[in-house]
């Protein structure tokens, strides 16, 4: 991590003069992850239909509500997702919103050579290529971790930003040795993650002991005092959402609660995770450093 020029008592500036940022960011994983890297996905039919009710019946309730606030995000999707339900992903593009990376398979890539990390990021940009005609610039990794030489490695194969680790609660450059910039690092953290509060899949069950899911009223509370503090403070807010987990229909009032949160200030910069690492370039005098 590079030391910035903001320490923990000055707030980052944002575009316009707003106070803070936010970076909405939904992870459309479908039916991938271990049960498909493992092979067992193709006997277990429930773990199927739980993956693929994401990207089939939450994406567009998550779409609509998202217009309805008029709030931008960013969709990780694996792109084996997008094989399979491209006309999901077309309309998100459409509606103006950001697809990223996240793997082919919702791979684990600290268990991968930088040979198949690099792999896994060619095979995912021919998809992405020929699908929805896009060269995604940002990635986050499926497994929340990766190797010692996965930065540099996407910074080689064209990445501009990551939204992956954990080391700051405002973005951040990872290391580099050519005196050009790594990639910019747009942190969120696991207790932002809605499968904390809100997962419930069964075979393979996740939690295991399936012991959890508390009252959607404290779940809404709880992200929006975390907002609240990252505003306060000037930051950078972004979410680790799963449109299967909370893009349900209960599920949606706790959405709906958090972004009448964010809509209730007129000084929040709402963007795509592009658009906060071009800003976070441009403020650190890398202009010359454009975001296709």
């Amino acid at each position: 991590m590079l030391d910035s020029p903001y320490d923990g008592r000055r707030r980052p500036s944002w575009p316009s003069g707003k106070r803070s940022a936010v970076a909405l960011a939904f992870d459309v994983d479908g039916p991938t992850g271990d049960a498909m890297l493992d092979g067992s996905l193709r006997d277990n039919l429930r773990y199927f239909t739980e993956g693929a009710y994401g990207p089939w019946r939450a994406v567009p309730r998550l779409l609509g509500l998202l217009e309805e606030y008029s709030l931008v995000a960013t969709f990780f999707v694996p792109t084996w997702v997008v094989e399979h339900w491209p006309a999901r992903c077309e309309a998100i593009l459409r509606a103006g919103h950001e697809i990223a990376y996240h793997g082919h398979r919702h791979e684990v890539f600290i268990d991968c050579t930088p040979d198949q990390q690099l792999e896994i990021m060619h095979r995912s940009a021919a998809v992405f290529r020929q699908r929805l005609g896009i060269g995604p610039v940002g990635f986050r990794t499926p497994s929340g971790d990766w190797s010692l030489q996965t930065a540099a490695l996407l910074r080689d194969f064209g990445i501009v930003y990551s939204s992956s680790m954990r080391g700051d609660d405002r973005p951040y450059f990872h290391p580099s040795s050519d005196g050009k910039p790594g990639l910019v690092e747009i942190p969120g953290r696991w207790d932002i993650d809605d499968y904390t509060a809100l997962a419930y899949f069964e075979d393979p069950d996740f939690p295991v002991g399936l012991d959890r899911i508390p009252d959607f009223r404290a779940v809404e509370r709880n992200w929006r005092a975390e907002f609240e503090g990252f505003h306060r403070d000037g930051l950078c807010w972004t979410t680790i959402f799963h449109p299967k987990v909370s893009a349900k229909p209960g599920r949606l009032a706790i959405l709906r609660g958090l972004f009448e949160a964010i809509c209730a200030h007129d000084d929040v910069w709402v963007a795509r995770c592009r658009d906060v690492a071009q800003w976070w370039l441009d403020l650190h005098g890398f202009s010359d450093e454009v975001i296709a």
